[in-house]
Formats: structure tokens, C-alpha cells, sequence
């Protein structure tokens, strides 16, 4: 696979802006894809923020496999970072948050305390990679519709300042992509996901990808969704197969769209790419 590049201007100008505004904020919430909790880091933002404070927050975690979740939680933890997994469309998203905000920076409130400095309103910068929930958790922080929601990755462009409740001001960034991916894994997961757009990768091979992993990983989702599947042919012969079994003639495309978007979805069930055995 040839090295994908996808860096837009706006990106670009947003890894200048959290450049400039990391010194305004208490701490840095790192919102990654609970299903790729290291797939969907981005390496040049972990650079930039180097040793402040991080929240790490697992979203889409209603999507990903919870013991495996679970693991990932222990394994940051294990590394001194504060992280939490959550569905940000949920109400309760708002106090998981509050609270591991309040948690994180509690040293530090309580030596402002000692020297008589009361400090009501913890300021954090939100990062992350196109397409992992920050618009949506911002405007469920907010309480009302601020930040623009999209189902596709790049949709938010500019920069802006939130406030949820006196407790927290939040700075959105557009979601950043680092300028090429280098391993072709971690470019097809990004691709499974929606993470990044449909064109950079062909389709065909995003769903051998999906395939592969779900007969190695999740076997039975492919048996209980596609009936009479055979898992011991390769993952081209399994797609004729399907097209064949489902209609669709010799419209592979048709199947393609099919498989990714019912991954996508959570219609083969709770998965999760990336494992804390491979770190």
C-alpha cells in the first residue's frame, strides 16, 4: 500500500494553534476512538503536548469490546494518565468528565488553596483526529448545540471556547491528522473506522482487512451475520461469495459499502482493533 498523505490547510494551521494556546490551559484532554485507543493518537499532537497533564477519554465506547476497553483503561493508568471511557451522545458523559477533570488536577488546586488562591474554572484543550466525537462532546458539555456535528471526518474547521457550567472552559481544535501514515495497519483501521475519508484507500482492500480481522478476532459475528460463510477460504473468495449469496450479481462495490458501513455501525457487534498485547 503506498504511504497515505492527507494533511489539509486547516490542519495544518490548527497544529500551529495548539502550539500557541497549550500554555492558556490547565490540562489536555486527548479524545481518542475507543475501539483504536492508539491507532487514533495522533503522534504529532502527543509530541506537542509532551508532559502536561492529559485526560484521556476513550470515546465510542458503547462500540468498543469492553474487556478490552478495560484493559486499555489499566494499561494508560499504569502510565500515570487519567483516562475514562464513555459514550459523549450520553447525558452522563458530561459528569464522567467534570469529575476526571476535577481528579486529574486536584494537586494542583489544593497548592493554589494553600496560598490562598481559590481557582473555580479549569481550562483544557480538546485533541484528537477527525471523526472521534470531539463536536459532539463539546456541544453535550456546552448543554446546547454550539460545535458543528458531522458523520464524516474534517467537518470541524475553526477553533473556539466553550464553557460548561464554572467548572470547565474548553477549547475545541479541529480534528488533525498527522501528514502521512507510514504503517499500512494503522491506515487501514483509521479507514474501517471512518476516521479518514473513503477515497484514500480502496475499498476492496479496507474490507479484506475488516474481514481478516474479524475471522481472526470475532469469528462468530461473521457466522451469526452472513449465513453459510466460509471462514476457511481467503477473504477475496469469501467476498465473491457474499456478493453471489446476497443478491448483488457481480456488484463487489455494493458488498464493500455494505460490510464497512455495517462495521461502522456496530451491526457485527462490539470490537476493538488495537491491542494492548501488541504495545
Amino acid at each position: 500500500m503506498a504511504i497515505i498523505q492527507w494533511f489539509p490547510g486547516h490542519m495544518s494551521k490548527a497544529r500551529r494553534q495548539v502550539q500557541e494556546n497549550i500554555k492558556y490551559v490547565d490540562f489536555i484532554t486527548v479524545l481518542v476512538d475507543a475501539r483504536l485507543p492508539l491507532s487514533s493518537q495522533n503522534p504529532m499532537l502527543t509530541k506537542i503536548v509532551g508532559n502536561k497533564p492529559k485526560l484521556m477519554i476513550l470515546n465510542k465506547a458503547d462500540l468498543a469490546d469492553s474487556a478490552r476497553t478495560s484493559q486499555w483503561i489499566r494499561f494508560f493508568e499504569a502510565q500515570r494518565i487519567k483516562t475514562l471511557a464513555l459514550n459523549s451522545k450520553e447525558q452522563s458523559a458530561v459528569k464522567k468528565v467534570r469529575e476526571a477533570a476535577k481528579d486529574l488536577m486536584a494537586d494542583k488546586l489544593e497548592r493554589l488553596r494553600e496560598r490562598g488562591i481559590k481557582k473555580e474554572t479549569l481550562r483544557t484543550m480538546i485533541i484528537g483526529i477527525p471523526n472521534v466525537g470531539k463536536s459532539t462532546l463539546m456541544n453535550r458539555l456546552a448543554g446546547k448545540k454550539i460545535a458543528i456535528v458531522g458523520n464524516k471526518p474534517g467537518v470541524t474547521k475553526g477553533q473556539q471556547w466553550l464553557k460548561s457550567n464554572k467548572d470547565l472552559e474548553i477549547l475545541d481544535t479541529p480534528g488533525i491528522l498527522w501528514p502521512k501514515f507510514e504503517d499500512d495497519e494503522v491506515g487501514f483501521k483509521l479507514a474501517l473506522t471512518g476516521a479518514i475519508k473513503d477515497n484514500l484507500l480502496p475499498m476492496d482492500e479496507v474490507t479484506i482487512f475488516g474481514l481478516d480481522f474479524f475471522k481472526e478476532t470475532y469469528p462468530e459475528r461473521l457466522l451469526e451475520r452472513f449465513k453459510g460463510i466460509d471462514l476457511d477460504e481467503e477473504a477475496p473468495e469469501i467476498i465473491m461469495d457474499l456478493t453471489q449469496k446476497l443478491g448483488f450479481r457481480d456488484d463487489y462495490d455494493r458488498f464493500y459499502d455494505l460490510f464497512v458501513k455495517e462495521v461502522r455501525d456496530g451491526k457485527l457487534g462490539r470490537y476493538t482493533l488495537d491491542e494492548v498485547s501488541d504495545n
